[in-house]
């Protein structure tokens, strides 16, 4: 086992608090045009809209314009403070720092690969301060393809020169995370998350302070 590689959404970054305290922050710089909205009304739509980042903000905003009748802004302005200021707000999952340090003393690759676009992406990885710790980042935008389709992860795991049984995928959804890097034959741990039913992955955990334990276990057996 030489390289472990993570989703990053749902994650290492706690996209659920993040959401809610970006939108909080929206709603505030904008009081003055969306005062005629109540602030708990506007967070939860844009939570429920957001479909757990499964919907692009465009449709997000102007499904909300539709329903809340925006007073002096247009949907488009908020999409664009949404992609300016959405990294101010992000949150990390406890112990990501620690988890990726205890990881890396192990003499081990890391790597993230991502759905999403590539400045966003690399936006919220700088906002947690954690691009050091990774010798490879693969984004969707820019790699042209997206989990769960398995060339992305090959590709990932050429770049650092593993193959799948050197690696593990930790990520937290079913499919795209868990499912996809089990079909790839690497090692799949799954980031519990009660929203989707349980995949069949090799392991879970319910925290990053978990996951150096588990990657231990994993290079025990292997030996």
């Amino acid at each position: 086992m030489k390289a472990v590689f993570f989703d990053l959404d749902g994650t290492l970054l706690d996209r659920e608090a993040s959401i809610k305290e970006f939108s909080i922050q929206q709603y505030q710089r904008y009081y003055s045009k969306l005062s005629h909205i109540p602030q708990a009304v506007f967070t939860n739509r844009f939570k429920e809209l957001d479909a757990r980042g499964y919907v692009w903000k465009d449709k997000v905003y102007q499904q909300m314009e539709a329903e809340f009748t925006f007073q002096g802004i247009a949907a488009e302005d908020l999409l664009r403070d949404y992609l300016d200021h959405f990294h101010q707000s992000c949150v990390p999952f406890p112990y990501l720092t620690e988890c990726l340090s205890a990881l890396r003393d192990m003499q081990l690759k890391l790597g993230i690969i991502s759905n999403g676009r590539w400045d966003f992406q690399m936006a919220s990885i700088q906002a947690l301060q954690i691009e050091e710790y990774f010798e490879v980042i693969l984004i969707s935008e820019r790699e042209g393809i997206s989990k769960p389709d398995p060339q992305i992860f090959h590709r990932a795991m050429d770049r650092l020169c593993v193959s799948p049984h050197e690696s593990v995928f930790v990520g937290d959804h079913p499919v795209n995370d868990a499912e996809a890097a089990k079909s790839c034959g690497m090692e799949a741990v799954w980031k519990i998350d009660p929203h989707w039913d349980e995949p069949p992955a090799d392991y879970k955990v319910d925290s990053l302070k978990e996951l150096p334990l588990i990657v231990n276990r994993i290079l025990k057996k292997n030996t």
